[in-house]
């Protein structure tokens, strides 16, 4: 497979300080911190925290002393903000660190973080339209039903995809969950990370999920916020505005492995939002800018799916469709409210460009993703 899209970007940040790269476990980072690895000179070195005889190289010490290091699921060691900083501070002019890890990096590190200033944070996502560079609806459509996780996606195989997909989650609730979470019935929040693929697309009702499930508020939210730092969901919040009388509370959710979701608009829907908030991390983490992905929802129930704010002001509306090509009301009322705001319709089937006088965009998926620069 070619270079990932984060590769030239983690070269230019690891020559200036230390670069911690998060995101979903399997996505590629071990293979991306291997291709970087084969740039230096002066070697490379991999130790993951899981490992048993690596774990021993970390406690006692046993790094390289030039090169690049790469140091895989350290936090899962309870001193890992300690360990780094002076790892770092004592040889930054000769050694290079990459760090990795599958659970949330950026969630981690928070609480008095004792690195500030000596690191860049880069959130890796899975595969997308413009990273692996597609041309076609086939191959589009490839990616939609097999997910953007390099194993799932070049496999090729439906059914090679359910699979993984069915261990991927087992692992995730039973492996790393356990290991980073005081969290006594797995086997009921391993029920609520297999019912939430068939909730995507409309708000998320916790009182909805807690009855489902027999447990109490407190415990359905908390049990989200495990599954949203584990990189198995990310959470969408409405877009509120003066010009506008949203809603407050409500958010939405989606799967960082679409395939999980069963129904074709949903699982469509799911494509594009995770595409869009791919965008968003890589302009928020590469050029400093305040940027969200939100979706729209107002009290009269009009709503849209994807807002794209930047400095808390909108830059992008867009609207998802599997195949319907009469323009959005919904979509049409928000770009009266902020004409000069971009407010495309996305459909799934090939389709013919179109802007109406309005300034409604019409596009296909694969001409929207690829103007895409993740």
């Amino acid at each position: 497979m070619k270079k990932r899209y984060l590769f030239q970007q983690v070269i230019e940040d690891v020559a200036e300080k230390m670069v911690f790269i998060g995101g979903p476990r399997q996505v590629g980072k071990t293979y991306l911190s291997k291709q970087i690895g084969a740039q230096f000179k002066g070697g490379f070195a991999y130790l993951n925290w899981d490992d048993d005889d690596d774990r021993s190289s970390i406690l006692a010490k046993e790094f390289p002393k030039v090169g690049l290091l790469v140091l895989d699921e350290l936090h899962k060691n309870r001193k890992w903000r300690q360990l780094l900083k002076g790892l770092y501070d004592k040889n930054k002019d000769v050694l290079k660190i990459l760090v990795t890890g599958s659970a949330r990096l950026d969630y981690y590190r928070f609480g008095g973080d004792s690195l500030q200033g000596r690191y860049h944070y880069l959130r890796m996502h899975p595969l997308s339209v413009a990273e692996l560079g597609i041309t076609n609806q086939t191959d589009l459509l490839a990616l939609l039903k097999l997910s953007g996780f390099p194993e799932p996606y070049f496999s090729g195989s439906e059914i090679k995809a359910r699979r993984w997909s069915r261990v991927y989650r087992q692992r995730l609730i039973r492996e790393d969950l356990a290991a980073l979470e005081k969290t006594e019935d797995l086997a009921r929040l391993e029920l609520m990370a297999m019912r939430l693929p068939d909730l995507v697309g409309s708000p998320l009702s916790i009182n909805g999920l807690r009855e489902d499930l027999e447990v109490s508020h407190v415990t359905a939210s908390k049990w989200l916020q495990i599954l949203e730092r584990l990189y198995h969901v990310f959470r969408v919040t409405p877009f509120g505005s003066p010009k506008i009388k949203s809603v407050k509370k409500e958010f939405k959710h989606y799967h960082y492995d679409w395939s999980l979701v069963p129904e074709l608009g949903a699982r469509f829907e799911n494509f594009i939002g995770s595409h869009l908030l791919k965008w968003c991390h890589w302009l928020e983490d590469t050029e400093g800018l305040d940027i969200e992905l939100r979706y729209f929802r107002d009290r009269e129930q009009r709503e849209v799916d994807f807002v794209v704010v930047r400095e808390k002001k909108p830059i992008l509306f867009c609207e998802v469709k599997s195949s319907d090509t009469k323009l959005s009301p919904q979509l049409r009322y928000l770009k009266q409210k902020f004409p000069e705001v971009r407010a495309v319709q996305v459909v799934l089937d090939p389709i013919s460009a179109k802007i109406n006088a309005d300034g409604l965009e019409l596009l296909g998926a694969l001409e929207f993703l690829s103007e895409l620069p993740t």
